[in-house]
């Protein structure tokens, strides 16, 4: 047995088998969030995200899961609310300011290693907890592309993925149904069907954000009437 073994549950420090036990906590979080999925089609990239409306008097409007981050780059995450509204806010910052300051849209890619920096330094000072979010982050800059970046600030790129409680479900059926070069509707159809058999709650026009863009078109998020239609 290690000495003070709960000392390593106040901070952000290694203990001594080299787990971070506050970066393990935050993936619990997002364990527990509502579903997310993100598939590559062809020259397309789609997200279909749960709302796990808890509240019967909520307004469901008032609910966002899916985010334009800039018009070839959208966004969707699962675990603390809080926290995912402020990574997606810093994506959205970092995004503008690579325009403002070259006049050019930012890769993918570089958009995600700026994010999976700035989570880093929240499993690296005291004083600080990890965000307790995973984001999935997609678009287009010549190519789609797809990359998720979770809790311990790590990404990785992906043809497809899933983040949130319905995870490994979600995976099981990816690995099944998901093809290269789908179209459009088709990976909404298979997002839609992910998330149905993933959540245990009945899923409407209210209950699911759905975003995409092509390489025709730029990002955008549906609304609840355009969802509808793919039910």
């Amino acid at each position: 047995m290690y000495p003070n073994v709960q000392a390593y549950d106040r901070g952000v420090m290694f203990n001594p088998d080299g787990r971070l036990f506050q970066v393990e906590y935050a993936k619990e979080a997002v364990r527990k969030g509502a579903t997310s999925v993100g598939l590559i089609g062809k020259d397309c990239v789609v997200f279909v995200a749960h709302k796990n409306i808890v509240e019967p008097l909520a307004v469901p409007t008032t609910i966002q899961k899916v985010f334009t981050i800039d018009k070839h780059i959208g966004a969707t995450y699962s675990g603390m609310v809080a926290d995912g509204l402020h990574i997606i806010d810093s994506s959205r910052v970092s995004a503008q300011n690579h325009r403002l300051v070259y006049d050019d849209i930012k890769s993918i890619e570089a958009l995600a290693k700026d994010i999976s920096s700035y989570m880093m330094q929240a499993t690296q000072y005291g004083g600080m907890r990890p965000y307790a979010v995973s984001l999935l982050l997609g678009g287009i800059d010549g190519e789609p592309r797809l990359f998720e970046i979770e809790p311990g600030a790590s990404f990785l790129g992906y043809k497809a993925d899933a983040i949130g409680s319905g995870k490994k479900v979600a995976t099981e059926m990816l690995m099944k149904e998901y093809k290269d070069n789908m179209e459009l509707d088709d990976a909404i159809g298979l997002g839609i069907k992910i998330i149905r058999k993933a959540s245990d709650a009945d899923v409407n026009q209210d209950s699911l954000d759905i975003g995409y863009l092509t390489s025709e078109k730029d990002f955008a998020v549906l609304k609840p009437d355009e969802v509808k239609d793919y039910l």
